[in-house]
């Protein structure tokens, strides 16, 4: 069976080697140590904790990871469904930003009119999270 340290839980999972540390030392995921004691996470145990991350609300108590560094904190305005793509509307104080992307993506979200969103930008793309 493959096993993967904790470096590479940790990019699968989309979070820091010291989260996958936390966690592990919280018991929340399985360890064990190889022949020159670097931590092991057992690829069954991974692929198990990674569904159960991937469920949890809102993945963590802390801050979604993200390259993005221009946030901007608002309230959904308007969001429009196709059959495939979606249109979401932030009012971010004086800001208005639109966002296109998956139909999945904003059920997945649960992005309505009047909930607290950020949106994300970087570059040309619009990046929305649930606040």
């Amino acid at each position: 069976m493959q096993s993967y340290t904790i470096g590479q839980a940790a990019r699968l999972l989309g979070v820091s080697p010291d989260t996958v540390r936390r966690w592990a030392d919280g018991g929340r995921v399985t360890t064990h140590r190889d022949e020159t004691g670097r931590r092991l996470i057992d690829g069954q145990d991974l692929a198990a904790f990674s569904i159960e991350v991937g469920q949890s609300p809102n993945g963590e108590e802390e801050e979604p990871y993200t390259s993005a560094r221009n946030a901007f904190p608002g309230i959904v305005t308007a969001v429009k469904l196709g059959d495939v793509a979606a249109q979401v509307e932030i009012q971010a104080g004086p800001h208005r930003l639109v966002s296109l992307l998956t139909r999945e993506a904003v059920e997945e979200l649960g992005l309505e009119v009047g909930m607290q969103a950020t949106a994300r930008v970087k570059s040309t793309s619009v990046h929305i999270d649930r606040t």
